[in-house]
Formats: C-alpha cells, structure tokens, sequence
C-alpha cells in the first residue's frame, strides 16, 4: 500500500457535474482529491481488506440473531422497548439488505482495524461506485497508470443484481431522503437509476412528506401506498419519530431493513469484542456502563451509539482529550474502544471503506484527513491495484 501523487485529469470538474457527483467541493475546499491516490497490490486486498470484511460480516450476522432474543443487549444497544418485536421480526422474515460498509484502519502491512459498520445509511456509494472507476479507465487511457492496473470495486455491478434479486419480479419502489440535502437526494438519485437498471420503477418521496392514510398505511405526496421503500434516513431515528408506531403494521419492505438498527449502532463494537476478544480485526471495547473499561486505561476513544460524520468522539491519549465536534449526540449511552490512530501517509491520516452488498464484499473507498477523526470534510481520494 502506497500513497502516490498522480496528475489530476483537466477538466475532472467539468465531468463531475456532468455525471451528476455535484458535491465536489464543500464550501469551496475539495471533497474529491486525485492529486493523490493508493496504490494496492492484489494480496492485499484479497487477504487484507476482503477476507477480513467477509469474516466480520458474518460475525456480524450471528451477533444480530442473538440480540433480537435478548432483552439485556437490546436495552444495551439502546432500541426503543416499543420497537424491539418490530425490529426482531424484520430479522425473522429475513428482509434483505442492500449493503453496508465497514470503516477499517489498514495500512498494508499488519492486520485491519474495525472501528465502525455503516450498516443502515452509508453514504460515498456513488463516488466509490462510479466516479474513481471513471478516474481509472481514463487514467489507464491516457497511459498515466497502467494498462493492467485494476480496482477493488464491482459495486455498481452488485447494487444493480442486488436489486434484481431483492425484487425479482420488478415493481414499483419508492426512494426517500431530505430532499434539500444535495449529497444525499444525489446518492438517492444514483439508487434510483441502479433500480431502473434492475428493472424496477423508481418514485422519489421526500421524507417529510410521507404520510398515512385512513386504514394506517404509509403514502408518498400523491397518497400513493408506499409497499416498498429505500429511505436514506436512520433507524435510530425512524424508531424514534412519531411515525414509529404504525411502521409494524404497515406492510411495507424498507431497505435498509429494521434489523439493521442493530449493526449501525457503535454498541456492536463492546459486544463483537465480548464474544471474539483477540480477534485481529477488532479493538478491544467496552460499553462505558462496564467497569472493565478501565482495562483501556488513560487512552481511548469515546464514541456515541449514534453518531455521524465524527460528531461527538473523544479522543483521548494519556488523559489528555483532544477537541470534540459537536453533533448533538451527546447525551446518549457511549462506549471505549482502544486508541488505534489511522495509518499516516504523508502527513494524512487515511480510512478504508469496505462495501459489502447483501453478503458479497464489493469494493472500496478511501477518506484523508489532516485529523484522526474523519469527518464530513475528509477528502475523497482514489485508488488502484497493480
């Protein structure tokens, strides 16, 4: 793994706006970067970053089928009481998942770190599904990499199948998200267009205006029923809105599905450590109300159940806490996990976004960062294998 300067492509901006990835640049400063890029080389992928995502996944996997029977982790991974028979049942009817992403620390040479699963809203979809693949084609085209050169990214192709297999007879599917926030309404309407792809036809509902009918049933702004629906909006606060009550009695297929509250919650790290302590792709973690936190010591990381983008994690090393963004989480249940810093290239520290679609890892993205914590800021940068 090596951190190379490659010459950006003129133009790119040009193509960045005609293909749709309008959120470039943030407030001027940019959020996509191919004056930089990572190279990999095959093994380490394969054995670094896809095995491990696999494996966790499964872990996963069994650590949900254990919850959705115990009373003691869904209170500690803070379910609202009132939904807890809703978000066990999605997990016995086996609703589908979409996909996912877990966040790791990698550099290479030793083993990847969790320090998160983005399991219900995980946003970069579009720019690790299309436009890095773009950058490399073109990269490739002009001689500036390789011709053999390849990427670890088959997620538009497994997004796309994974429709076709979630809704194998077509259909009709609705898309919501905040319609106003550019990154997200944008990421929906890539969604949208893979569900074309599959075959289905797709209907975009803002968010708030969903509603419900006389019989209890949701309906989109032209009271159409609403039977199935990718909603870009978290579980932790879908089970919490007012909307919450009807959502068991309300007949309709939502992806991510419910059972998904329970993997996009940092209350997973404390209980996957519990049941595979040692394990080399996991950091030793506790809930804070567990005495044994203080095995961690003085150096740790505090973080929410229910955080984004960074908001409200502490970092703290050797007592001292460094600066906190504040997001509004937190009043919640936290937990600590071990103080394991991102690798540094170059001055940058960098995170690995493994993508799984339904159980198949499917690619990656990576996020730089001057900072350790990586935040809504954090650039967007390439990658590459050879």
């Amino acid at each position: 793994m090596e951190r190379t300067r490659p010459t950006p492509r003129p133009g790119w901006q040009a193509l960045a706006e005609q293909v749709g990835f309008t959120w470039h640049h943030d407030s001027g400063k940019p959020y996509w970067d191919e004056s930089v890029a990572y190279r990999f080389t095959l093994p380490e992928i394969e054995d670094g970053i896809e095995a491990p995502t696999a494996e966790l996944h499964a872990m996963c996997l069994d650590l949900v089928a254990e919850a959705v029977e115990s009373e003691r982790l869904m209170t500690l991974l803070d379910i609202p009481e009132a939904s807890r028979d809703y978000v066990a049942d999605s997990w016995k009817r086996s609703d589908p998942s979409l996909y996912g992403r877990f966040d790791f620390a990698y550099d290479g040479q030793g083993p990847a770190k969790l320090y998160e699963y983005n399991a219900d809203t995980p946003t970069s979809v579009y720019e690790t599904a299309v436009f890095q693949w773009l950058w490399l084609e073109e990269q490739m085209s002009t001689g500036a990499l390789p011709a053999n050169a390849d990427q670890f990214n088959s997620l538009h192709e497994k997004l796309v199948e994974r429709f076709r297999t979630i809704f194998p007879n077509g259909g009709f599917v609705h898309f919501s998200s905040d319609a106003d926030f550019v990154e997200d309404r944008q990421t929906v309407r890539f969604l949208e267009d893979l569900a074309k792809q599959a075959g289905l036809d797709p209907e975009f509902v803002p968010i708030d205006h969903i509603g419900l009918n006389a019989d209890g049933r949701f309906v989109d702004q032209n009271n159409y029923l609403i039977q199935a629906m990718f909603k870009l909006y978290p579980w932790e606060q879908m089970l919490r809105d007012d909307y919450a009550e009807p959502l068991p009695r309300a007949e309709m297929t939502v992806l991510e599905p419910a059972w998904k509250a329970i993997l996009s919650n940092k209350g997973i790290l404390p209980l996957l450590w519990e049941r595979h302590a040692g394990h080399p792709n996991l950091l030793e973690a506790y809930f804070e109300s567990d005495p044994q936190h203080e095995k961690l010591g003085s150096s740790y990381v505090r973080k929410p159940l229910f955080s984004r983008e960074g908001a409200n994690v502490a970092l703290v090393d050797k007592g001292r806490r460094a600066k906190v963004l504040e997001g509004g989480y937190g009043d919640q249940p936290h937990i600590r996990q071990a103080l394991h810093a991102p690798p540094r290239f170059d001055g940058a520290y960098v995170i690995v976004g493994s993508w799984l679609v339904g159980d198949q890892p499917a690619g990656i993205g990576l996020r730089e960062d001057r900072g350790r914590i990586t935040r809504n800021t954090s650039r967007f940068v390439p990658h590459y294998i050879v």
